[in-house]
């Protein structure tokens, strides 16, 4: 015979939520009488412990608990731990444990640093953090844009909110007060892009011993702490071949910090093009440090080139070169070599390899619309107008011309 379907064990008593959106719970006894919890509860599971203690109770004949001491109970268990050890509730210590335990990168670590120090703590620093309120934040967003312009405005603002979600995680505030629409969003100016005459000026005007910098920065498209990391190893000069093996980014106390690069497309091969050999030979000859490991850019001294001392030589150099504006700065350089490579039907792929960027978002930046390409468009519709060759078209078209 088929056995029967056994039925659900029978619930014990019965939870109800009012429009507070808090709960009550309620049981009736083997003689018909409804009891009701002597207060309201702050969450679904807090009434049903409640009805699960009470079933306890009273199939161990026990008096019941006290709802009060229950809930304060239910709330110590249910408060998840600490993310990370913490000195204080106030926003400037909270704040220096969140950088200090999380693994960043030392050029990431340097910049929420001054972020902090400069943006942040002097509002909020001896503020405990669970009375930092949105109007607060909203009147200090305020006057950042106001004073130190809308994309710092929005690197602090997004740091911020970055370590007021974290407090929440932790049950330390109930939400988040950083919840201003577009207020952590950058618009940056678009990069000025050089021509390649401009390039090769900057190269003739900056020295012998930084030329190879500057021609590699614009048509290698490197990034400044990749160039600062290359060693002899990694230049195959036969072969025109570059391997980006490792980075080396400045500190603000002027020391590098050398490591991998900030992203596994980081790590890639470079082929160089041929206008390249001579001066990538006459600078491996004289300049680069001797030995496998050695250096390929070191300044006068033999130390590693520093950014403020090839910077004032950048800055003399580019006075000298026509048309580029003061603003053109050395990174420059590799935004300008890929909208370069960009204009030459570049698929996105080879773009994106080429570049070290691990999101085709990225790669998308230097898909500039130049006055010469924008011209070149109003030619070839220009063309294909007038190569229709429809009746009345010459007409019309020596009518307006």
């Amino acid at each position: 015979m088929p056995s029967r379907a056994r039925k659900p064990p029978r619930q014990f008593g019965r939870i109800r939520q009012y429009r507070s959106g808090r709960w009550s719970a309620a049981y009736t006894d083997r003689n018909g009488r409804t009891h009701h919890s002597p207060e309201t509860f702050d969450t679904n599971l807090d009434a049903m412990t409640w009805l699960a203690l009470v079933r306890a109770d009273l199939t161990h004949d026990r008096r019941l608990p006290d709802v009060s001491a229950l809930q304060a109970d239910l709330r110590d268990r249910q408060r998840p731990p600490k993310a990370f050890p913490c000195k204080g509730n106030l926003l400037k210590d909270y704040a220096k444990d969140w950088v200090d335990n999380r693994p960043l990168m030392p050029t990431t670590r340097a910049l929420y640093g001054r972020l902090l120090s400069a943006y942040i703590l002097p509002t909020f620093g001896n503020t405990p953090v669970s009375q930092i309120t949105f109007a607060m934040v909203r009147a200090w967003n305020c006057e950042q844009r106001g004073t130190t312009g809308p994309c710092v405005a929005a690197k602090a603002y997004r740091l911020m909110k970055a370590v007021m979600e974290t407090a929440v995680a932790d049950d330390m505030i109930t939400r988040n007060p950083c919840r201003i629409r577009g207020a952590g969003s950058e618009y940056p100016a678009e990069r000025t892009v050089a021509t390649m005459d401009q390039i090769f000026a900057l190269a003739d005007n900056v020295g012998e011993r930084w030329r190879l910098l500057v021609l590699l920065a614009g048509f290698a498209t490197l990034r400044p702490e990749e160039l600062a990391a290359l060693r002899r190893a990694d230049i195959d000069v036969d072969h025109r071949l570059l391997r980006i093996r490792s980075a080396s980014p400045e500190l603000p106390n002027g020391r590098r910090a050398t490591g991998r690069p900030k992203s596994r497309a980081g790590q890639r091969t470079v082929h160089l093009p041929a206008f390249l050999d001579d001066p990538l030979r006459l600078h491996m000859n004289r300049y680069a440090e001797p030995g496998p490991l050695g250096l390929v850019f070191v300044g006068e001294k033999g130390a590693p080139y520093r950014r403020s001392t090839f910077g004032r030589k950048f800055s003399a150099a580019r006075t000298r070169v026509a048309d580029l504006p003061a603003s053109f700065t050395f990174y420059d350089l590799r935004h300008t070599g890929n909208t370069l490579l960009a204009q030459e039907n570049t698929s996105l792929k080879d773009l994106m390899v080429r570049m070290g960027q691990s999101s085709a978002r990225a790669a998308l930046i230097y898909q500039h619309s130049t006055d010469d390409s924008q011209r070149e468009l109003a030619t070839k519709l220009d063309y294909r107008v007038r190569s229709r060759g429809g009746p009345g078209d010459k007409g019309r078209l020596r009518a307006s011309g």
